[in-house]
């Protein structure tokens, strides 16, 4: 079972980051072929310091590593350093109804968040379909409000392999009974419904683009500060508190099973305050993350280290990539 997903470097990597997708990346390297890959060509749409952005792609690598992605059994790669993948883009984007781009979410929701409405942003899916098909990949570790970008991948495939593939039955895109199957597969989503969206310190779901993340890495002071500005409702000590607020859930995301239910039931019961809260979750983050936080301190004194395992990672994934590249263009008609 190939698996491919990414995480885009357009900021610091944060505990939304680590429970939506990177928790199970780490799984699922032992669960089959995994390629993962840091968009940073994504990453052009907000990010436009290129001292930043190549800072930033780094740390997104030194990420995946402090938090136990091994590099001999997964691939971890640049987006950037695969020129195949802006190949396909262009092709694939040559069947893209302009009607699925208007309708996307991810697009609609920046640009209500005042994001400029420029090609790269709307033209997002395309890149991600992109990603997601170079590599025959069967299964994609995506979040919930990234479904629609893989729905729209299978279907972009599947117009693709109608337009190009004389015989080619929709209903049979492996082409067990035609004998005629498709020159691009189409993937599964893998969705981790329990913490497909963690709450920000405001309460929306957290992100970089709101600014109101936990960083992963980030100074110990900060990390405090973001913790303990927590945004909260006025409700007594005294008082049972509503379960719907964004401390609670991020109690319910990062604290132990086994220890969990003692707090549900202080904070059901009331005689206990919101700042108490918010220490016993900074607690549970430093025991979270001690260990890659110290592991990440590390690969930052040896940054040739990490991109030697980028380079390296990159050559397996064009690898990887080079059969259904090679398909692609014979399709098409693009001599080489």
């Amino acid at each position: 079972m190939r698996i491919l997903s990414g995480i885009q470097s357009s900021g610091k990597q944060h505990i939304g980051n680590y429970y939506g997708a990177l928790r199970q990346f780490v799984d699922l390297q032992n669960r089959g072929e995994a390629l993962y890959f840091i968009a940073n060509l994504h990453a052009l749409t907000t990010v436009r310091d290129p001292v930043a952005a190549a800072s930033l792609t780094r740390e997104t690598a030194m990420a995946f590593l402090a938090l136990g992605l091994d590099p001999a059994r997964a691939i971890l790669f640049r987006q950037s350093d695969i020129p195949e993948v802006t190949e396909l883009y262009w092709i694939l984007g040559t069947v893209v109804p302009l009607s699925n781009l208007d309708r996307a979410h991810s697009y609609k929701d920046k640009i209500s968040k005042g994001i400029s409405a420029d090609f790269g942003l709307f033209a997002y899916p395309v890149l991600m379909a992109a990603d997601i098909l170079l590599y025959g990949s069967d299964l994609v570790p995506v979040g919930r409000d990234q479904v629609q970008h893989l729905e729209f991948a299978r279907d972009w495939a599947t117009k693709f392999n109608l337009t190009y593939v004389p015989g080619y039955d929709a209903s049979d895109p492996t082409g067990a009974t035609s004998g005629k199957p498709g020159v691009l597969k189409l993937p599964e989503a893998l969705v981790q419904e329990a913490t497909a969206t963690v709450p920000g310190t405001d309460g929306q779901k957290m992100s970089k683009s709101y600014n109101n993340t936990i960083d992963l890495f980030g100074e110990e002071g900060e990390v405090k500060k973001r913790i303990m500005g927590i945004k909260t409702d006025s409700t007594p000590v005294e008082a049972p508190k509503p379960v719907d607020g964004a401390l609670y859930q991020l109690l319910k995301v990062m604290v132990p099973g086994t220890d969990f239910p003692a707090i549900d039931q202080a904070w059901r019961e009331g005689g206990k305050g919101y700042g108490d809260f918010k220490k016993t979750l900074l607690a549970a983050y430093h025991a979270t993350f001690g260990q890659a936080r110290a592991r990440y301190q590390a690969l930052q004194k040896d940054p040739g280290a990490v991109d030697a395992i980028l380079r390296a990672g990159a050559e397996r994934a064009r690898a990887v990539a080079a059969p259904v590249i090679e398909r692609v263009r014979q399709a098409v008609g693009i001599e080489r």
